[in-house]
């Protein structure tokens, strides 16, 4: 894995797009469908030729580069402090899980057999599996494999603390269909917090290497 500014970038852009979604759900009940799949995939691309394939392209993660540029200080628009909170939670729990072998080696067992669950799963409105040249691309947002990533999310990163406490509509909230969602979500955070980490990302580059992050973030969207 390289560690140039381009891949740090995304790979903290990714954290935000998972934590931004959560909010969505959170507060809205709803997500953007594409952004969903794209933060929901980068837990299955466990094995990238570049940090982009995780995300499968820079375009997937437009979002969170535009989060990442307003938080990092690149423009006159206000942060968004639950936004925040959430990433830097994140950041914590990546640096706890990291001490914990045994719960990494669960979550990536619990990765591999949500896995071969899509594989027998299709999304709505998508070709058969027979149809397809990774079927796992198109059933990685089924239902029942979104539960079992929440479930995992519940069974390891849940049970460290500080816990993540999301805030928003307690109607939302209490929809099984969304907590799993968000639970999932958080779970791919995570999995971005630990690109970063991959990546040669840390406190002195969040305080450092700001700058040069910016710098890439306005690159990366000139490209969109």
């Amino acid at each position: 894995m390289t560690h140039t500014v381009e891949d740090r970038t995304l790979a903290l852009a990714g954290v935000f797009q998972a934590v931004q979604l959560v909010k969505q759900i959170a507060h809205q009940g709803s997500a953007p469908a594409d952004n969903f799949e794209a933060s929901l995939g980068s837990i299955f691309n466990t094995q990238p030729a570049t940090t982009a394939a995780v995300y499968g392209g820079v375009r997937n993660v437009m979002e969170g580069i535009k989060l990442l540029r307003i938080h990092m200080g690149g423009t006159d628009q206000v942060r968004d402090l639950e936004i925040t909170r959430y990433v830097v939670a994140i950041l914590y729990l990546e640096r706890q899980l990291a001490k914990r072998p045994p719960m990494l080696q669960q979550i990536g067992d619990g990765i591999e057999k949500a896995r071969a669950q899509a594989e027998h799963f299709v999304a709505p409105g998508i070709l058969p599996p027979a149809t397809l040249a990774h079927p796992c691309a198109a059933s990685k947002t089924h239902s029942n494999v979104i539960a079992s990533l929440a479930g995992l999310y519940s069974d390891t990163i849940s049970t460290l603390t500080p816990r993540i406490i999301v805030s928003g509509e307690q109607g939302y909230l209490s929809n099984a269909e969304n907590a799993n969602k968000v639970r999932a979500l958080l779970l791919a955070a995570i999995r971005s917090a630990v690109l970063w980490r991959q990546c040669g990302g840390g406190r002195l580059q969040l305080i450092f290497g700001r700058n040069k992050m910016i710098r890439e973030a306005e690159h990366l969207l000139k490209m969109d």
